[in-house]
């Protein structure tokens, strides 16, 4: 990388052509050379444009001068920390959805960057296939909504203060549980399998024979479905797991 051109895409085959614009374009602020490397590299590999840049200031500048489809923030930054970046960016109106990298992970943590105007916020260390379908996730959104609310049938989270609801009573869950909750009311209506939810929650970068998956699955089951309602976290044999909406 060249630090006095720290706005500068990394290279990458058949980065320039007739076809580069017509690509995803990534901000991405990391001052962790080696992280920032791998995290270019894998999006690039996934079809993303990536520009990188290795401080706040070269940060704000870059999103300033361009438009981007997504941005990815590391908290930790020198001369401008990550948080600061993001709340100048959306005084000045800048409005591209940003994931917040982060090795911060208490719950205050998450909120604050959440309320700085993140509009994700992904702990390190980090499975790449999560970063880049939470990058996907928020191009998906509307323009100019941030997403701190998620509904799923008679299920409510609430992203900022961790709280969730269903018909409007609320419940209780351990940290574990709401990740996994989460991931399910993300992507309602699809098979999840538990390879996907241990390499997606669980970071779990070697698949192990486990039951974890099936445990928490049942513990968050009696924890979201009403005995006496309808069912939401449903058992796909053979497969995984779906949060179906009731119709």
């Amino acid at each position: 990388m060249n630090a006095t051109s720290t706005t500068e895409p990394f290279p990458s085959p058949g980065e320039a052509g007739p076809g580069r614009e017509a690509r995803p374009r990534v901000l991405l602020v990391e001052d962790d050379g080696k992280i920032a490397q791998e995290v270019a590299e894998e999006l690039e590999s996934r079809g993303f444009a990536v520009r990188h840049a290795e401080t706040g200031p070269a940060g704000l500048a870059a999103a300033l001068a361009e438009t981007f489809d997504v941005m990815v923030v590391d908290r930790m930054l020198p001369e401008m920390d990550g948080l600061t970046l993001i709340e100048t960016l959306r005084g000045r109106q800048v409005s591209s959805p940003v994931l917040v990298l982060s090795a911060l992970s208490a719950v205050d943590d998450r909120v604050s960057g959440l309320k700085a105007g993140g509009d994700d916020y992904l702990t390190k260390p980090f499975a790449m296939e999560e970063l880049a379908a939470r990058l996907e996730a928020l191009m998906r959104r509307p323009n100019n909504t941030r997403e701190t609310m998620l509904h799923v049938g008679p299920l409510s989270m609430d992203l900022i203060e961790r709280t969730v609801t269903r018909d409007g009573q609320p419940i209780e869950l351990l940290p574990r549980e709401f990740r996994l909750l989460e991931y399910l009311m993300r992507r309602p209506n699809q098979v999840l399998t538990r390879t996907m939810l241990l390499e997606d929650v669980w970071n779990y970068r070697f698949i192990p024979q486990t039951n974890l998956v099936d445990v928490h699955i049942g513990k968050l089951r009696r924890k979201i479905d009403d005995p006496a309602g309808v069912p939401l976290i449903h058992s796909i044999r053979g497969t995984g797991f779906m949060l179906r909406v009731p119709e």
